[in-house]
C-alpha cells in the first residue's frame, strides 16, 4: 500500500530538479506544511516565497516572477486557489501568457469533514473556460513525478489538482511515456469505455476488473489532462466500444464528463453516463465515504456499465 501523498512527490521532484535549475521557485499561501513544501523551503530558502493567506496576491506575484524569467510553482489549497484568485488566474496567468504552475492541493473532497467551503468540485469547470490554461489531474505518485518533470519544461499556465492523502498506485512504476494532453490507455476493451482522471482512475480500473468477471471487455482511459483534451482518444473510444462512462471527483456540470460529452456529441454520439457529484453540496466525510455515497465505486460503475450496454 502506497504511503506517499502526491504533494510530497511534487516537493521531492522539485528538490531534485532545483539542484540544476535555479529558476524554479515555490510560493506558498501559509501552506508549506499542507503542501509538504517545508523541505524545499529549508533547502532553497532563496527560491521559496511565503505569501501568507493571500491567494490573490500569490498568483499576481507568481506572474511577476514568471515575467522576470523564473519558473514559479504556486502551492495553495485548491478550494481557495481556484475560487478566490480566479480573476488573477484569468488575467495575470492566462491573458498575460505567463509561465505559472498552479498546484491546487487537497483538491476535490480531500478536506472531507470541512464541507462545501473546503471542497473543490467546481474548479475544473471554472478553469476550463479560461483560454490557454491547461488542466491536469495526476492519478498516482508515479504520474505525479512525471507530471512535475514535464511542468518544469512546459511553457505556459497550468492548473494542477491533487488530493491530500496517499492514493493507491495505478502504475507499477514510472516506466511509461507521459505527455501533457495525451490520454493513457490503462486497459483496452471493446464493449464499453470508462474515462477517469485523478483519484477516480483507480476506481475505474476496479470497475473494469469487475466487468471482466461478467465477461464484459472494458477500456479504461486515464484522461489526466482535461485541457487540452485528447479528443482523438475519446472519438476512438466512442467508435470502437459504443458506450462511454466518465468518473470524476467533481460536479457533474462542467468537468471531465462535460468535456468528453462535448467531443462525443459533435463527432460520434453514443450512450453516455456522467458520474460525479450531483447538484448539491457534497456530503462531509472521508473520501471513501463520499465516493460510496455518490456511487463512485467499482461495483456501482460495473452496474452502470451493464445498464448502458443493454440500452444500445
Amino acid at each position: 500500500m502506497n504511503t506517499i501523498p502526491n504533494r510530497q512527490v511534487i516537493c521531492e521532484t522539485l528538490l531534485e530538479l532545483a539542484k540544476e535549475d535555479r529558476d524554479i521557485m515555490v510560493l506558498a499561501s501559509d501552506s508549506r506544511g499542507s503542501a509538504a513544501m517545508a523541505p524545499f523551503a529549508g533547502t532553497y530558502p532563496e527560491q521559496f516565497v511565503e505569501v501568507g493567506i493571500a491567494e490573490q496576491n500569490i498568483v499576481g506575484m507568481a506572474a511577476g516572477l514568471a515575467h522576470s524569467g523564473k519558473k514559479p510553482f504556486v502551492t495553495s489549497p485548491a478550494c481557495f486557489l481556484s475560487m478566490r484568485s480566479i480573476e488573477q488566474i484569468k488575467v495575470d496567468v492566462a491573458y498575460s501568457r505567463t509561465n505559472v504552475k498552479l498546484i491546487g492541493i487537497s483538491g476535490g473532497i480531500s478536506y472531507g469533514a470541512l464541507g462545501m467551503s473546503h471542497h473543490s468540485v467546481q474548479d475544473i469547470a471554472v478553469a476550463r473556460a479560461i483560454p490557454g490554461l491547461a488542466i491536469v489531474l495526476p492519478a498516482d505518485r508515479h504520474e505525479t513525478k512525471k507530471l512535475t518533470e514535464a511542468l518544469v519544461k512546459y511553457d505556459g499556465g497550468v492548473y494542477v489538482r491533487i488530493g491530500r492523502n496517499p492514493v493507491e498506485d495505478v502504475y507499477e512504476s514510472g516506466d511509461y511515456p507521459f505527455e501533457i494532453g495525451k490520454a493513457v490507455t490503462m486497459k483496452d476493451g471493446k464493449d464499453v469505455t470508462i474515462i477517469a482522471a485523478g483519484e477516480t482512475v483507480r476506481v475505474a480500473l476496479d470497475a473494469a476488473a469487475a466487468l471482466a468477471a461478467e465477461g464484459v471487455s472494458c477500456r479504461v482511459l486515464n484522461m489526466h489532462t482535461i485541457k487540452p483534451l485528447d479528443e482523438a482518444a475519446i472519438i476512438a473510444a466512442a467508435k470502437e466500444t459504443g458506450a462511454i462512462i466518465t468518473v470524476e471527483e467533481h460536479s457533474i456540470y462542467g468537468g471531465l464528463g462535460a468535456a468528453v460529452a462535448e467531443v462525443v456529441v459533435q463527432n460520434h454520439p453514443v450512450p453516455m453516463k456522467v458520474l460525479g457529484i450531483p447538484d448539491e453540496p457534497a456530503i462531509a466525510g472521508k473520501t471513501a465515504e463520499v465516493f460510496r455515497h455518490y456511487g463512485i465505486t467499482g461495483d456501482n460503475i460495473k452496474q452502470v456499465a451493464l445498464d448502458l450496454i443493454s440500452k444500445r
